[in-house]
């Protein structure tokens, strides 16, 4: 009995491995050095590198969870009719064109639509997947994952943009948090429908914006009536839970768009099993419905982000103005004396751990990417020691 081989009879060194994907190595894995230093500081590390909520999940939210647990049956691709309608109800606050219950899904976080999403809508080899220069590495591999030739673009100059299959956008931006204006969204549509391509924003980011101006009149949308004109041919929005309702263990996300294109995602999704279970799509439904706790977290974020913000400052370095929204500060030093990872190097020897931007990109090379997602404690004793740095960065 303990001498039994694996099928085939072969011992485990003469398995044959999976072909690999030619993926790159997993960016965070190379911050080990920068976390083992930041670790070493008497006050502890402030793990600023990666944007993962701290905060506690609403009651409500909770409460709604516990009562769908009883779910004994498999639960739908496409979803129940109760989370379909207030995704779409969370669409028309948006101003977002009614795209119909067709033209909405839960989705297992908006991290599997981003790395499936070119597979799932039949990208191959031929193929030219377009994502903005600064981005979420996530954009680059779904397009390999689908055999894809990954492309990085500037997003406000569609008329420097090759022909492509597919274009990613990402507004707010991670890690810059750019927003692109109506217009700018606009001369992507425009140019998408004179190239027949398939444009797909991730807004996961959309309900944290800074600027007073931007704040009260909302994160303009793809399928913001205006933009699309009414029209949501070719086009896909994603969002996320996560941010918004601190719901990132829940793995609840959505897509809304083209209902031919979602039908098109969910032909392949049911033969692949992505299924958002049950309980969690009412507990989507439930925290899509209100507005109270998304305001509250946004609070939250703009504290800590103001706090950071002067810790920064003092420390002699530069958010990028045009990062106006999101949860993330963008940062360089002015002096040019700092690259991305001289500037990490810095940061951990104040106990700080923080993202080189070349994890996003060339366009990062000199810059970090510092995250809002951390305790208060934690954020103000990140702007303390920037604050009192004897020897400024």
């Amino acid at each position: 009995m303990g001498d039994h081989q694996p099928t085939g009879g072969l011992t485990p060194d003469e398995l044959v491995l999976p072909v690999s994907l030619g993926l790159p190595d997993f960016p965070w894995d190379a911050l080990a050095p920068a976390r083992m230093l930041a670790e070493s500081h008497p006050g502890g590390i402030c793990d600023l590198s990666v944007g993962t909520p701290v905060d506690p999940t609403p009651d409500f939210v909770r409460q709604a969870l516990s009562l769908a647990s009883d779910a004994p049956g498999y639960p739908t691709v496409i979803g129940t009719t109760e989370v379909r309608e207030a995704i779409l109800a969370w669409g028309a606050r948006r101003n977002m064109v009614d795209v119909g219950l067709s033209g909405v899904i839960p989705t297992i976080g908006s991290k599997e639509a981003v790395a499936w999403l070119p597979m799932l809508l039949g990208s191959s080899s031929d193929d030219t997947i377009l994502f903005p220069e600064a981005a979420y590495p996530t954009y680059d591999i779904g397009a390999r994952l689908a055999g894809a030739i990954p492309c990085p673009v500037d997003p406000t100059r569609p008329e420097t943009w090759p022909d492509a299959r597919m274009v990613w956008l990402n507004s707010p931006g991670n890690p810059d948090g750019h927003v692109l204006t109506r217009e700018q969204l606009r001369a992507v549509v425009v140019w998408a429908r004179a190239h027949d391509a398939v444009v797909a924003s991730d807004e996961c980011y959309a309900a944290l914006a800074w600027d007073p101006e931007l704040a009260a009149s909302g994160v303009p949308s793809l399928l913001d009536r205006e933009v699309c004109e009414g029209d949501p041919s070719r086009l896909l929005v994603l969002y996320s839970l996560s941010k918004q309702s601190n719901m990132a263990g829940y793995r609840a996300a959505l897509l809304m768009g083209d209902p031919a294109l979602v039908n098109a995602a969910v032909q392949v999704r049911k033969h692949s099993g992505m299924m958002v279970p049950a309980p969690i799509q009412h507990a989507m439904a439930v925290a899509l419905h209100d507005t109270e706790h998304v305001a509250l977290q946004r609070a939250i974020y703009a504290d800590r982000r103001v706090r950071l913000l002067a810790g920064v400052e003092a420390a002699g370095l530069e958010n990028d103005p045009e990062s106006v929204a999101g949860l993330y500060l963008w940062v360089r030093d002015p002096s040019g004396a700092l690259d991305a990872w001289g500037l990490v190097d810095r940061f951990a020897q104040l106990g700080i751990l923080v993202a080189p931007g070349t994890f996003y990109g060339s366009a990062g090379s000199d810059r970090v990417r510092v995250a809002l997602t951390a305790t208060d404690e934690r954020i103000a004793a990140a702007a303390d020691r920037l604050a009192a740095d004897p020897t400024p960065i």
